[in-house]
């Protein structure tokens, strides 16, 4: 079972935090060890030799019958066991051990008469010299590694708030607004140096461009092509009402209408992405602009008043996303298709298939229909593209037990 860390620990800032501290820590530590050792050992030693020193002195004096010093004597009753023992044994050595409330370097050696001999050392100065020491390594160490946090934190904090920023514009893109741009100060001046964020947010302001540009080049096809249409359609079905009645005339007509609708939907949709689009507000009732729509599409569709309610919007494009979403729900699902309205909400169901995967994962995307569905993927496209206009939300789902449903919630309304 993996642990689940919080949400806060797993940003880049913290984990940059967490391995300084860490690593200096473990840094902090090796060195405090190193000189603690060093110098724990300088003067051990320095006290070490002082003792067998007075203890030569001490075996000299014993051995010539002269009196010893005060800090020598003859099994001495506060000599260590250890020590004893290795006296006793004709070994000499030194310990550290208390004596009379502070720390006694001894030193001890055999002596006539199966007896050690003995010297202490007053050992409380470099017992107090090494205590300060320690104390000087934790307080030093605790300092650098507080001074190394902040300005790691500090460095770190900088470099994440230009990958936050990056991150930003990256999901504003995303969002639809191309407009959008990082704008490293790094990246605009080649006198700074150059590190790996400024490359993304240059590769990242570069993709955007170049996306602006296709799209803005797609529009500009999409809108040039609908209006180079739009002549010969005229002429076309002018053409076409000139001909005598029979099948043959009919097969024409129809396709003419239909290259008609194409094109009105070109163009609409080319009017749509450049935003040239004016929203002209008033008030309407969602029932009854519900049953016009549905008298209009000239389709079996129920209509469905929960709570009906007035709403300000644009009348002739409310029509044209209700109209869209319900020539859809006809053409790509199945009966029974029912329109709802409870308040500021219209629900448009059938229950065929359902939506397929990509449009709910992405969005209507124009010409591109699955399952040998027939049209050119523009209807829901332009709904979509109206919904933004009125300031309303179009979202897309699949019922439970089965069919295709597009919930269109308008701004705010006076429910009836």
């Amino acid at each position: 079972m993996r642990l689940a860390w919080p949400q806060w620990a797993r940003t880049l800032a913290v984990k940059a935090s967490a391995f300084l501290i860490v690593m200096s820590c473990a840094l902090a530590a090796l060195l405090g060890v190193l000189v603690h050792v060093s110098v724990t050992d300088q003067t051990v030693g320095q006290a070490r030799s002082l003792a067998l020193s007075r203890l030569r002195d001490a075996t000299r004096a014993y051995e010539a019958g002269d009196a010893l010093m005060p800090d020598a004597g003859l099994d001495p009753p506060g000599l260590p066991a250890p020590l004893r023992r290795l006296a006793l044994a004709g070994d000499r050595g030194t310990m550290v051990d208390g004596h009379q409330g502070r720390p006694t370097m001894w030193a001890a050696g055999p002596a006539a008469g199966h007896r050690a001999l003995a010297v202490e050392v007053d050992y409380s100065q470099q017992s107090r010299t090494i205590e300060g020491l320690d104390r000087s390594i934790v307080w030093s160490s605790a300092l650098a590694i507080g001074a190394t946090v902040l300005v790691g934190a500090f460095a770190v904090t900088r470099v994440t708030r230009r990958l936050h920023a990056t991150a930003r514009v990256a999901r504003r893109i995303s969002g639809g607004d191309l407009d959008a741009r990082v704008d490293d100060p790094r990246a605009k001046d080649p006198s700074r140096p150059q590190d790996e964020v400024a490359a993304v947010a240059v590769a990242l302001d570069s993709m955007a461009s170049s996306l602006q540009g296709k799209l803005l080049s797609e529009q500009r096809f999409t809108a040039d092509v609908a209006h180079e249409l739009r002549t010969p359609l005229t002429g076309l079905h002018a053409a076409a009402e000139l001909l005598p009645p029979g099948r043959p005339t009919e097969l024409v007509r129809d396709r003419v209408a239909a290259l008609r609708t194409l094109t009105e939907d070109l163009l609409e949709i080319s009017r749509l992405d450049t935003g040239r689009e004016k929203l002209e507000a008033d008030t309407e009732e969602l029932g009854a602009l519900a049953r016009r729509v549905v008298r209009a599409s000239g389709t079996d569709t129920e209509v469905r008043i929960v709570r009906d309610a007035r709403v300000e919007t644009d009348r002739r494009r409310l029509e044209r996303v209700l109209g869209n979403l319900v020539a859809n729900a006809h053409k790509h699902g199945a009966p029974p298709v029912v329109l709802t309205v409870d308040g500021p909400a219209v629900t448009v169901r059938d229950h065929g298939g359902g939506f397929p995967e990509y449009l709910l994962a992405h969005g209507p995307q124009r010409f591109r229909t699955e399952g040998g569905a027939k049209g050119h993927g523009l209807g829901l496209t332009i709904a979509l593209g109206q919904a933004e206009v009125l300031g309303a939300r179009l979202a897309f789902g699949n019922a439970a037990d089965g069919g295709a449903v597009a919930v269109l919630r308008l701004g705010s309304a006076e429910e009836r």
